[in-house]
């Protein structure tokens, strides 16, 4: 056994940390929520404690999200790299680009843009500068 969290736990916590972040929501007010600490919460977010079955379901309750979304964007070498009972690596993690502070602060600072005209004129601008523009 490994000391090393599980890849489908970094990324569970990710998500959970992603949308309690998106709703503007402290660990502590999550953990009073769930009846737990923040620190509780940490260890949840970064995948150093394994959350349990139901306690998913109480977070995508709280979370307001189908527990799918805990498992959505999961990297094919996390879902298809987990170890059988004969096996003992774990295939690598790297959080992306969307659990980012940076990232969650555009995004709300974004739909916090009243005017949907003036949101998909930056939208559009934002994505010819970054090369994507369709």
């Amino acid at each position: 056994m490994t000391a090393n969290p599980n890849p489908v736990d970094i990324h569970v916590g990710s998500r959970v940390r992603l949308r309690r972040t998106l709703l503007g929501m402290s660990q502590e007010k999550l953990g009073g929520a769930l009846g737990l600490t923040f620190q509780q919460v940490q260890k949840y977010e970064r995948g150093t404690n394994r959350i349990g079955s139901s306690r998913l379901f109480q977070l995508s309750r709280i979370l307001d999200v189908p527990v799918s979304f805990f498992f959505d964007d999961m990297a094919p070498e996390v879902a298809d790299g987990q170890p059988g009972f004969a096996e003992a690596q774990q295939a690598s993690f790297d959080q992306d680009d969307l659990s980012k502070r940076e990232t969650l602060e555009l995004v709300r600072a974004y739909y916090r843009i009243k005017d949907s005209a003036v949101r998909k004129r930056l939208f559009d601008m934002v994505k010819a500068i970054g090369g994507q523009a369709e």
